[in-house]
């Protein structure tokens, strides 16, 4: 062996889950971490229904992540199915990030998690988001409460959207990681298909563009997606799911206005992903209280 390799550490990698109440900055975090945007955001409760994976590549790790829908006590069947998908996670992975928003604390759905947090045999480590938002004092206090409810492996204050103290955070990681090799080909950041990652992107310009009610009765398809050849347009066609005409007329808009500004914010962020021109077409269609209903759930990918 030369010296070279003699020097070098021992390979680590593992799957690191994130979990949390809705809107604490899950999906801005992961997306800081990997320094591309993989996993859509918004002020509105909720917005990550799926698990999205993404991969971080270091000189002597890799670190895959599960950004996981937000835990709260779930009712309707949609939200049940949510609260699943981050859940399951948990069993599967090596380290929990645990991620709170120091500037909006929610009590039940972080109380739930605690409770969760007694059945995780795995290294858990906290994650304070939003420190930007606080002064020092309030976050030392917050820090103190919180070593009461579980022995953390360790406790990093951040603020996800401006970056701050991330490389903190992947180093506590790295630190925990158990030794193995790359799961992961080096050019890889997800394991998503671009079709799921588009109509992520047109939902997410749903969430962002219309109002409260509306987002969380819609979903997205993909209905064809043109394969990516050099320099050539990809064609998309999308349709955009609604559980009553009344929204329907919401999403399409005066003039059909909300819908063109839903598809071309939307086009902008997948032409970013494709590297190349997209041409995108929407369709709306009721399809009556598919939230509620098992088999629409499937059939719609949740």
């Amino acid at each position: 062996m030369s010296d070279i390799q003699e020097k070098l550490p021992e390979f680590k990698s593992g799957f690191v889950a994130i979990v949390g109440a809705p809107n604490v900055g899950k999906s801005t975090l992961l997306n800081q971490v990997l320094g591309e945007k993989i996993s859509i955001t918004s002020k509105k409760p909720q917005t990550t229904r799926n698990r999205i994976l993404g991969v971080v590549h270091r000189p002597a790790s890799q670190l895959i992540f599960l950004d996981t829908p937000g835990v709260h006590r779930a009712k309707r069947p949609l939200n049940i199915r949510i609260v699943e998908t981050a859940l399951s996670a948990l069993g599967n992975v090596d380290i929990v990030l645990v991620m709170i928003d120091v500037a909006n604390p929610d009590p039940e759905s972080e109380g739930f998690i605690v409770k969760k947090l007694q059945e995780i045999k795995r290294p858990v480590v906290l994650v304070l988001n939003k420190i930007d938002l606080i002064k020092k004092p309030a976050l030392l206090t917050i820090m103190d409460n919180w070593t009461q409810f579980h022995p953390f492996e360790a406790i990093i204050p951040i603020s996800a959207i401006l970056g701050d103290q991330i490389e903190e955070l992947i180093k506590a990681i790295e630190a925990l990681l158990p030794k193995g090799p790359a799961f992961f080909p080096e050019e890889t950041i997800t394991d998503l298909p671009e079709r799921f990652i588009a109509a992520e992107m047109i939902r997410e310009k749903v969430f962002r563009l219309t109002g409260q009610e509306i987002p969380y009765s819609t979903a997205v398809t993909i209905d064809s997606f043109s394969e990516k050849k050099k320099g050539s347009l990809v064609k998309i066609d999308a349709t955009i799911h609604v559980e009553r005409s009344s929204q329907k007329g919401m999403v399409i808009g005066k003039n059909g206005s909300m819908l063109k500004m839903i598809g071309t914010e939307a086009r902008k962020e997948i032409e970013r992903m494709v590297g190349t021109k997209v041409f995108l077409k929407l369709f709306v269609r009721v399809h009556k209280n598919w939230s509620k209903d098992t088999k629409a759930l499937r059939k719609l990918g949740y």
